[in-house]
């Protein structure tokens, strides 16, 4: 199944997304995106170009030199089309521009043809005009465009224009891959209701007006179906006054991007129709239809009938049939016949839009050897409801398109219609069939965008009442697969199967704390333990205020003795201990961690659990600084998903941490930590004569924002571009502050930023600082070139002037 993108937003007009985005969203809620092309892939600077003048090559007799006007100029073309003359208006690539491929019809390169001013015989040519195989399509898509030659563009279009979009070429045509449950997805309305139930954003179908003449269709038709087991619904309407002709170019680009060749009016309505509603329709001349009748029955064993291919097919007893009165003239739900074809001398139309079963479509088609677009659709088994809003589509676009004149009525034969499936409302063993926790009302949303109705039953209790067109909502399980489709299947938490046996599998708490002490150790830090009971007095040596909440702790009834009668809101005091410990015994270059509870009330005086909250906390003095330690954070970080930017804000605020070597640790504006060098009369309360660094990250805060989960990214194809800039900087401009400046501007194509060298001396004036970074540009889809770089380093630069920065000379 292939939709244009354009053909998607008639039906969802406030549709805003990239190819990329509308790919992943709508393969994440179930329409699966096997891929996508865009339409004017490698055509760049075409414009419409009017033919000024023509003068033979002189030497060269099958040139011709052009004077081609496009608006702003007048160009020189050299050409050899045989099809031009003064005053057409074509298609022109100008210099430094792109067309997809060659005149041949040859396989289109992957890059395109670069177009550059040049010389042919002697005779200077400033770009080329297009033949529509240059522009990367063909006469089968573009009827209008000559055999031979370059495509003339019609009298009124304006010159200077941009030609690829007069071509309906700025468009994106999606291939899906979809389940054959999803009958409703093979059609562009079906496609249209998931891409609006997707993104949220309305969908518009199109207003089917009533239609028809005051004649009765009766009077020209009658339609008996003797196998009703086969053909459930039989509609027919009628058409008189038949004009055949081109059906208007909108219409032929939606069939051309869906890969149908434009015909005419009459047959192009019917593939539209199929394509938009997903049900196929059949014409047939009512002329040749003996005793204006329709008669759906078997065919028999042994006979013969000739399809519009005009192959000769052998018939069987469960192949059912399209008759009239005297002879068979369809085979049905897969191809018309010869003897009742459309010709070009057509007066009046019969329409056909009819349900078939299914299965038996499908038998029929590998028994008679003939697989068709129509037999592809019906084979799923149809919506006998959609047949009626698709004839009377096709009935008014005969006649808004002044195809012909409706005949009032419509002929409809049918079995009682299956009343609308109802299902209770169950959003409880919804949630416990999916593992998740979504609101009533969410999921009523969630059905409203996918017009699930709600009714009330005898009881007063709510049900859904599923559309005709979801004949694959049957039960419990399919509406919680629409609830997972929507809500979002990355949403859906991790969960350990019910019943007796487990997995054995870690929480996703202790594997988190499991990898902390791995990258701790990694990183040469020895785990410690401390007492959760601790004395008052350590928020003195601490230095914390007399009101800070720190000081309001959970007293011990019973405590050993006052040095351990509260329990700790803080862990630094154990760390210090340790480290002080190793200090007075001489050892150098001590690195310890720890995975420890603080105990924070929720109340004074306590009257319910406090909050535990598992700190992971680092120290250590000796060989190493500040960067050090946040070199190990940053570790961390990486191993547990945590793969956003972190920002360290300098303004702490902890009196315990010297006051210009300190911050705080923030992740997505949430404060997760804190890390810095340990206050001097910190260090002196706890006898440690030298240097002393800690970290403290609080688990609880961090555990929301980790992920196992990793997303495979291939190796880059295309080469990396990198530029490096040396600043002179104001001391007091962070790095971070640099570095969100560089990430913010640079844009899609900046893949990394990297720091080398910071300096101060003599060589930088006073108050200022060098720094100097290597930024690195790729694309992912093309090679850059030079003014891609140039774009982004300017945007660049003109951020870090705003902060005072300056190129270093």
């Amino acid at each position: 199944m292939n939709t244009a993108l354009s053909w998607i937003k008639a039906y969802v007009p406030e549709l805003a997304c990239t190819d990329q985005e509308y790919c992943d969203a709508m393969t994440l809620t179930g329409t699966k995106v096997e891929g996508y092309e865009r339409k004017d892939k490698n055509l760049e600077k075409i414009v419409v170009g009017q033919i000024v003048s023509i003068e033979k090559h002189p030497d060269a007799d099958k040139l011709i030199v052009c004077q081609v006007s496009i608006g702003s100029e007048t160009i020189q073309i050299v050409t050899g089309a045989p099809n031009v003359k003064v005053g057409d208006k074509v298609p022109v690539v100008l210099d430094g521009g792109k067309v997809a491929g060659g005149h041949d019809g040859g396989p289109l390169p992957e890059e395109g043809i670069r177009i550059k001013a040049g010389k042919l015989r002697g005779i200077p040519s400033n770009g080329m005009m297009c033949s529509i195989e240059e522009l990367g399509s063909d006469r089968n898509m573009y009827p209008e465009a000559p055999e031979m030659g370059i495509y003339i563009f019609p009298e009124d279009v304006e010159v200077g224009a941009d030609a690829v979009e007069l071509l309906g070429m700025h468009d994106t045509v999606f291939e899906y891959e979809i389940t054959s449950n999803r009958v409703d997805c093979y059609s562009i309305l079906g496609i249209a209701r998931e891409a609006a139930a997707t993104f949220r954003k309305p969908f518009v179908a199109p207003v089917v007006k009533a239609t028809g003449n005051d004649e009765d269709v009766n009077d020209y038709i009658s339609v008996e179906v003797k196998d009703t087991d086969l053909c459930p619904r039989y509609c027919a309407r009628v058409c008189k006054n038949i004009k055949i002709g081109p059906s208007p170019k909108w219409m032929q680009r939606r069939l051309a991007a869906s890969g149908i060749r434009p015909i005419n009016n009459l047959v192009d309505i019917t593939n539209y129709v199929m394509e938009e509603y997903g049900q196929p329709m059949h014409a047939f001349d009512l002329d040749t239809i003996a005793g204006k009748k329709i008669i759906v029955q078997r065919a028999k064993d042994g006979d013969e009938f000739q399809t519009l291919d005009g192959q000769i097919r052998r018939m069987d007893s469960d192949v059912l049939m399209i008759c009239d009165a005297e002879k068979q003239i369809g085979i049905a739900g897969i191809m018309g016949g010869e003897n009742s074809k459309i010709t070009d001398e057509v007066k009046t139309v019969l329409f056909e839009a009819a349900t078939f079963n299914g299965a038996n479509i499908r038998k029929s088609a590998k028994r008679v050897g003939l697989r068709t677009d129509a037999s592809g659709k019906f084979e799923k088994g149809l919506d006998p409801r959609n047949a009626e809003a698709a004839i009377n589509r096709a009935c008014q676009l005969i006649e808004e398109l002044g195809c012909g004149e409706v005949v009032g009525g419509m002929v409809d034969v049918k079995v009682p219609l299956k009343e609308l499936t109802v299902l209770p409302f169950e959003p409880e063993k919804y949630n416990q069939l999916l593992g998740t926790d979504v609101s009533k009302e969410e999921m009523l949303q969630i059905f409203e965008r996918l017009e699930i109705g709600t009714i009330a039953n005898s009881c007063g209790d709510i049900c859904l009442e599923i559309p005709s067109f979801r004949q694959d909502l049957l039960g419990r399980a399919d509406i919680a697969e629409e609830v997972a489709r929507f809500y979002g299947y990355d949403k859906i938490p991790t969960t350990l199967p019910s019943g007796e046996a487990t997995t054995g599998k870690l929480p996703h708490k202790l594997r988190i704390e499991k990898k902390a002490r791995d990258i701790a150790e990694y990183c040469g830090f020895s785990q410690g333990m401390s007492y959760s009971f601790e004395s008052p007095k350590v928020f003195d040596k601490l230095l914390i205020p007399a009101d800070d909440v720190l000081r309001q702790t959970v007293t011990i009834s019973n405590p050993l003795g006052e040095d351990f009668s509260i329990m700790r809101t803080l862990s630094l005091n154990g760390m210090l201990n340790s480290l002080a410990t190793n200090y007075n015994r001489r050892n150098k270059n001590v690195k310890l961690y720890e995975l420890g509870n603080i105990y924070l009330p929720k109340e004074l005086p306590v009257t319910d659990y406090v909050d535990e909250r598992m700190q992971f906390t680092l120290g250590f003095y000796g060989d190493g600084d500040f960067f050090t330690l946040k070199g190990v954070l940053e570790e961390f970080f990486d191993c547990v998903g945590m793969s956003a930017k972190k920002e360290y804000d300098p303004a702490a605020g902890k009196p315990f941490l010297h006051p210009g070597r300190q911050a705080l640790v923030k992740y997505e504006g949430e404060t997760i930590g804190f890390l810095g060098e340990v206050h001097p009369q910190v260090l002196d309360n706890y006898n440690i004569g030298t240097r002393a660094y800690v970290a403290v990250l609080d688990m609880p805060k961090v555990l929301p924002f980790t992920t196992f989960d990793r997303k495979y990214e291939g190796i880059a194809k295309f080469p990396a571009v990198s530029r490096d800039i040396s600043m002179v900087v104001p001391k007091d401009i962070l790095v971070g502050q640099i570095e969100h400046i560089i990430e913010q501007r640079g844009g899609k194509l900046l893949e990394s930023c990297e720091l080398f060298d910071i300096y101060e001396g003599s060589q930088i004036k006073e108050g200022f600082k060098s720094v100097a970074y290597s930024i690195t540009f790729r694309a992912k889809d093309r090679t850059l070139e030079e003014s891609d770089v140039a774009g982004a380093m300017k945007k660049i630069l003109n951020g870090l002037e705003q902060l005072g920065i300056e190129l270093r000379a």
